[in-house]
């Protein structure tokens, strides 16, 4: 077999997904090509749009990962020969497990939003009939959800797996195979879209001004506070693990009458950092002047995500303790610098 040829394809594709923002953002994601007995996976932090141009890639032994599962362990031992200084993703105890050659895993936004709420089961199951596929619910990127995914596939092999709170991840014997079934899935998926206002420019700009903040980029971003239904919906609590990693629990609002410093205090008074990005109802969003490049592109995912998510949606937040665990996570925190640098 060839040794080469796959793994291109997999830079190919991973490439072209990367770079679509409904699929894929930032640093987000990952893809693996399973050969012989090593898996190649996309590295943590890397970005899946840099697949062509840098070698993002980490080589694992298939065979020690699994038995590295089976025993209960996140080590996932890297081959031996290997000398780069990357890391394997988050997600490789589950590129292991999985039989298929092919996995992509991805924050696709039409799946995110239907993996955020507890009120569509029965449309997800109507949706998606036809596919070898199951919905789980929330459990920390790693091994517990690894453990979980192997607990399902147990009795049945599944080719699409909607993880809650999280992302899809689907199989598949090559890259083509694997990109059609993702397209597929992500079209059965799509949903009509809310509008919202558009931001009041100067309010920002005054409210900014001589501050360590600025207007966001986007009307994505503007839209999670111009519109009442997305604002209680993002200040209400964290919908998905990277909102908390590259944006804190949930997004502070300010309140009516209220100055940036003071709102700013209230939030550091918590015992948390100061916020990334701050809603103003009615007017706007605001983002740190410093904010990385993985932050502003997840404040816009963000507003792809609740302009997906109907009025009347029941949404399941993340708990408390794992906002906690997330922030307080070595790997997360080593993503987080990975992608800030946007290193490969």
């Amino acid at each position: 077999m060839d040794s080469i040829a796959p793994l291109d394809d997999l830079r190919r594709l991973s490439a072209r997904i990367g770079k679509n923002i409904l699929l894929v953002q930032g640093g987000g994601g990952n893809t693996s090509v399973k050969i012989d007995d090593v898996l190649w996976v996309k590295a943590s932090g890397a970005w899946l749009a840099d697949a062509e141009a840098r070698d993002i890639f980490v080589p694992v032994q298939l065979s020690g990962a699994r038995r590295a599962i089976a025993a209960g362990s996140d080590h996932m031992p890297v081959v031996e020969s290997f000398t780069g200084k990357l890391r394997a993703s988050i997600e490789t105890s589950l590129h292991a497990l999985m039989p298929h050659r092919v996995i992509v895993h991805v924050h696709a936004v039409n799946t995110v939003a239907w993996a955020v709420r507890t009120d569509g089961r029965g449309e997800l199951a109507e949706r998606l009939n036809g596919l070898a596929w199951r919905h789980l619910p929330y459990h920390r990127p790693g091994l517990p959800l690894c453990q979980a995914v192997a607990q399902e596939m147990a009795s049945e092999r599944m080719d699409v797996l909607i993880l809650g709170n999280h992302g899809l991840l689907v199989g598949a014997e090559d890259c083509d195979a694997a990109e059609a079934l993702l397209e597929d899935v992500e079209r059965r998926l799509a949903v009509a879209l809310r509008a919202a206002p558009k931001a009041n420019a100067p309010i920002l700009r005054r409210l900014c001004s001589g501050t360590e903040y600025r207007p966001a980029d986007t009307d994505l971003a503007h839209g999670l506070a111009t519109s009442e239904c997305n604002l209680e919906l993002v200040t209400a609590g964290s919908l998905y693990p990277d909102h908390v990693v590259f944006l804190g629990p949930a997004l502070p609002k300010i309140k009516a009458g209220e100055t940036l410093d003071a709102a700013m205090a209230r939030e550091t008074d918590k015992g948390l950092a100061p916020p990334v990005a701050l809603l103003v109802p009615d007017v706007g969003a605001i983002i740190r002047i410093d904010a990385s490049e993985g932050a502003k592109v997840m404040l816009a995912c963000l507003g792809l995500v609740v302009e997906r998510l109907p009025e009347q949606a029941t949404i399941a937040y993340l708990p408390a303790t794992e906002e906690r665990m997330l922030l307080n996570w070595n790997a997360e925190h080593y993503r987080k610098q990975m992608t800030a640098s946007r290193a490969g």
